[in-house]
């Protein structure tokens, strides 16, 4: 079962190219799948797209290392972090334009707070 990116918009849509690309190299390398994924990489990315559709920041995001607000599971964090260790330096020749857009152009953007909601006087 693949989960599908809900917002359209361009930004978040090169996202989720990049974390699946990042995923397959791991995983082609790592687990040694030659088509699709392996069922543990293909829970992460499922993991990885509900968590991208339901950023509080949208189209506004910055990468998630540099978010204020951190909604992977612990576990899960760790699992990215490996995934995105090993599979960067590939990234640069299997999908220069995807890793370039993500070291240099989204990471430069400031991790935002979110607003703090006020409780109205009843």
């Amino acid at each position: 079962m693949t989960i599908a990116l809900t917002n359209t918009h361009p930004r978040l849509v090169r996202e989720a190219r990049t974390i699946e690309s990042m995923i397959q190299i791991y995983c082609h390398r790592k687990h040694g799948t030659r088509k699709g994924l392996c069922a543990e990489c293909q829970e992460l990315l499922d993991y990885a797209i509900v968590r991208l559709n339901k950023c509080p920041f949208q189209e506004e995001k910055s990468t998630c290392a540099n978010c204020k607000v951190h909604c992977y599971r612990p576990d899960m964090r760790e699992r990215i972090r490996d995934v995105m260790r090993y599979s960067g330096p590939f990234m640069l020749y299997r999908h220069p334009y995807l890793a370039f857009m993500h070291l240099v152009v989204d990471d430069r953007r400031e991790g935002k707070e979110l607003p703090v909601r006020r409780r109205t006087p009843e």
